[in-house]
């Protein structure tokens, strides 16, 4: 190779590597005049930041793009449009989004080049604030629609798994709105099931706790209400034992009730983590990647085929793989006083505990795909530059070939990167009260900890009509 090559050659480096540096920022980063904006709760500034934000305007974020414009829109009380961008992600998920090309585009380079698809929490919260929308705008039964579509999403989603006991395949809290909604309408049937159904994913651990959320008292009584309610006397008596409660009927509320969710803090961020592995023969000769330390062991994905795979030019392979960041909430705690009494708020979604276990729980299968693809890479690349040596005229190297193994080298190092997109305006977690209500007017007052022994008040003022009304605060910080 001529000197005035490898001088190209160290420059082509340099600005890889500068690229490279550049292109290792975080989603977080990338978007985070938007989501400091929100944080800060300047919501319609935090519109005009997302509408500008050249990262999400991609169409491989589309559905990102929506689920934010959605929640920005939902934050700033901008209800109708905030369920069209919602029904929009809606149909682009029940549509299917990617495809075989998207599929190739993520082997040859990384998965943050395809599609978003989102996670499988997200989905349901895209239920959550569509139902809540549909409600402030009293349309009931639009609403109910969306409790509906709650019981096909929880069936697709448990239709994914085999092994259902040990992975999210129910979202107890959509359950637990869909009976709401159904109480809110009068249907104590459907509500009875809905309660039961969301109180028996719970029933399933020896705690009572789903993905960081234990069972509701409130839940619990609900179920044992609307079973009393439906006269379903063998049901009352299976859950009264399964709760421990003797049930005692209340009079109603004069002014209905309010249902109240605080949504607290923000979901937590992904970051990149970077991984380093070897591809071995297992003991049966089953191509296997490890780790130095070896305690963990990855099979092969076979799709790739293993024909063209030499085992000598795959012995470091650089992998990474997301991971997620808690981000510390404002407050820790908050109570709620009406004119009679002091109300405490009770978890009903953990979202930051369903980011961390979903993701943990999927590695294995995702990190086997990454490791294949870089494989296949690396294999490649072994292969051009083997090809290289001697195969030039009068047996010297060929430095064609050299070049390109050294660029494909170079492209799979500077290629390589952890998807770390997520709908990162979710809260950290929902918790919930039922209170009670007086006929007309009502004051409702909010008390805030922070963690740094900071409190805040907020006053809600409520009619009472006699039913069941909702109402959601976020503190996004």
């Amino acid at each position: 190779m001529t000197n005035n090559s490898k001088n190209k050659l160290k420059a082509s480096v340099l600005l890889g590597l500068m690229l490279f540096l550049f292109s290792c920022a975080s989603y977080n980063e990338k978007i985070a005049g938007y989501y400091k904006q929100i944080a800060t709760g300047n919501y319609n500034e935090a519109v005009k930041e997302l509408d500008k934000n050249r990262l999400l305007q991609k169409p491989r974020n589309k559905l990102l793009f929506l689920m934010e414009k959605g929640k920005a829109s939902h934050l700033i009380g901008d209800y109708e449009n905030s369920n069209r961008y919602f029904n929009e992600a809606d149909q682009l998920l029940e549509n299917g989004i990617g495809g075989a090309m998207d599929a190739v585009v993520g082997t040859l380079v990384n998965p943050m080049t395809q599609a978003y698809k989102g996670e499988d929490f997200e989905k349901f919260m895209i239920h959550y604030y569509k139902a809540l929308n549909y409600l402030y705008l009293h349309k009931t039964e639009d609403a109910i629609v969306e409790a509906r579509r709650i019981s096909l999403q929880s069936q697709e989603q448990g239709d994914k798994f085999n092994d259902k006991e040990n992975r999210y395949s129910k979202d107890a809290f959509s359950l637990m709105l869909q009976g709401l909604i159904y109480e809110s309408d009068g249907d104590v049937n459907n509500a009875f099931i809905a309660y039961r159904n969301a109180a028996e994913v719970y029933l399933k651990s020896p705690d009572k706790t789903y993905y960081g959320t234990t069972l509701p008292k409130e839940l619990e009584l609900d179920v044992l209400r609307m079973a009393d309610e439906n006269g379903f006397k063998s049901e009352l008596n299976r859950f009264e034992e399964l709760f421990n409660i003797k049930y005692q009927p209340q009079p109603s509320s004069e002014g209905g009730t309010l249902i109240l969710f605080w949504e607290n803090g923000l979901a937590p961020v992904k970051q990149q983590e970077e991984f380093l592995f070897s591809l071995i023969r297992g003991s049966n000769g089953d191509l296997v990647f490890t780790n130095a330390a070896g305690t963990l062991f990855i099979p092969y994905n076979t799709a790739y085929g293993t024909g063209d795979i030499n085992l000598n030019s795959v012995n470091s392979l650089r992998a990474t793989y997301p991971k997620y960041v808690a981000q510390r909430p404002y407050f820790a705690s908050a109570t709620i006083t009406n004119a009679d009494s002091t109300i405490s708020f009770e978890k009903a979604e953990d979202i930051n505990e369903l980011a961390f276990k979903t993701l943990n729980q999927r590695f294995a299968k995702e990190m086997g795909k990454i490791l294949t693809r870089l494989a296949v890479k690396k294999s490649a690349e072994y292969a051009l530059k083997a090809s290289a040596k001697g195969n030039g005229k009068d047996g010297k190297d060929n430095s064609l070939l050299e070049g390109l193994g050294f660029g494909m080298q170079l492209y799979s190092l500077l290629s390589e990167k952890a998807d770390t997109r997520n709908w990162q305006t979710l809260p950290s977690e929902i918790r919930y009260a039922r209170i009670p209500l007086k006929k007309g007017d009502n004051a409702i007052t909010l008390t805030l900890k922070g963690v740094n022994g900071n409190n805040e008040t907020k006053t809600i003022n409520i009619t009472g009509t006699g039913k069941m009304q909702f109402y959601n605060y976020s503190t996004l910080r």
